[in-house]
């Protein structure tokens, strides 16, 4: 469903404290899905629907809505005057980008496809 929730991140300084806090709020637990050379905990929140966290210097919440057509959605944002970049691919699971609303506000989007290819 275009513009449904889909996925958030949580960056954290402390990964372990930031899971643990949010394990303690909402009683989630989190796994890690192996991504190579990369520390991410994954949670699923609802059905179709979840949140991960990781390390990173840089903290904010970043959501990610879903869309049919990640390239034709890139197109509208820009024409929107938001800002876009190009998708990248998550491989097997679909594609994304990050963007920027005409506020500033920034979000990413995201396209399932089990054929994408890193």
């Amino acid at each position: 469903m275009p513009g449904k929730l889909v996925h958030f991140e949580l960056p954290s300084h402390d990964a372990e404290r930031a899971k643990g806090f949010w394990s303690g709020l909402f009683g989630w637990s989190f796994n890690d899905p192996g991504m190579p050379g990369m520390q991410y905990w994954m949670t699923q929140t609802a059905e179709g629907q979840g949140g991960a966290i990781f390390a990173a210097e840089k903290t904010g919440t970043v959501v990610y809505f879903d869309t049919d057509d990640i390239d034709a959605s890139i197109a509208k944002v820009r024409e929107l005057g938001g800002s876009a970049e190009d998708s990248k691919p998550i491989p097997h699971v679909g594609w994304f980008t990050h963007c920027s609303d005409t506020e500033g506000n920034q979000f990413s989007l995201f396209q399932s496809d089990e054929s994408a290819a890193g």
